[in-house]
This record gives C-alpha cells, structure tokens and sequence, in this order.
C-alpha cells in the first residue's frame, strides 16, 4: 500500500504491517489505522524516537519511542477489560510505546507514561490507554538520553 506522508513523503507500507487501533489515538478517535516507521539501524539505540504515522491522514504522525529506554522499571498496570481487544498478549507479542515531545528547549524533552500504545503484533491490534498508576504525562528524559549517550560514546 502507498500512502502520502506530510514528514516521509509516499511510503510504501505492506498491508500486514499496518496497525489498527478501533478507538484510534487519544484525541483522534477517527484515525485508525497507522504504520510504525523508523529507522532500523536505530531502532534499539538510546534514542530510538520512531513514529506512529496514520494510515487515515497524511499529515498526523506521533512521534513514539519504547518506554523502557527512559524508564527501565516502567510497568504500568493495565485492566483485562482495556487489553481484551487486543487478543491474547504474551512478552513476546506485546509492544509498549509511548508519545513523545520535542519542545523548543531541547531539555524539556519528555514522553507520556500515563498514556502507552499497547499493540499486539500478532495480529497487529494497538490500543491507546489511561493507566491508573501514578505515572506522569510529561517524564522529563533529556537528562537520562544525555547520560546513555555519554555511556555508549556517540
């Protein structure tokens, strides 16, 4: 499937990797479907920022990352009755990705905990959800991205 891009242009995206999230993004209810691009020579790095790019409209992309790269211990508890649309989930199914936001002081970078993207891709279900942990909406993560940095020597 080719699809337009208002960040990567026309992408080509196979129909199998497309993810489909029935009650889309918090705040776009109506986009449901969406590819994961990233970069795969980066995808495990320190600062693996990926993006969530809707397959319904071209200009929306999220920039995403995997919460355990900022956040080691992040295991947010999720109800049965959130994660049942999603089917069986299992460690080697289940991809937890969280927002993320750039502002313009670099330093206030910071990602969403309160709210991960579970996807199941198995059969490639997501669904965004409000956790009831006391985690935060905006974590700040410049500080630990600088220290992994400096750690691996880039």
């Amino acid at each position: 499937m080719k699809a337009d891009s208002r960040i990567f242009g026309q992408i080509e995206i196979e129909d199998d990797k497309i993810i489909t999230l029935e009650k889309g993004m918090i705040g776009f209810p109506d986009l449901n479907h969406f590819a994961l691009i990233y970069d795969e020579e980066k995808e495990k790095k320190y600062n693996s920022i990926m993006w969530l790019q809707s397959m319904d409209d071209p200009d929306i992309a999220f920039p995403v990352m995997m919460p355990h790269i900022v956040k080691e211990d992040y295991n947010p508890n999720v109800s049965e009755e959130m994660i049942a649309p999603l089917g069986k989930l299992t460690p080697e199914n289940t991809y937890i990705l969280v927002t993320v936001t750039v502002p313009k002081n670099i330093e206030d970078f910071s990602v969403n905990l309160k709210a991960p993207v579970v996807i199941n891709m198995d059969n490639r279900k997501g669904v965004q959800m409000i956790v009831e942990d006391d985690y935060p909406v905006k974590y700040k993560v410049y500080d630990v991205l600088k220290a992994k940095k400096e750690k691996v020597g880039e």
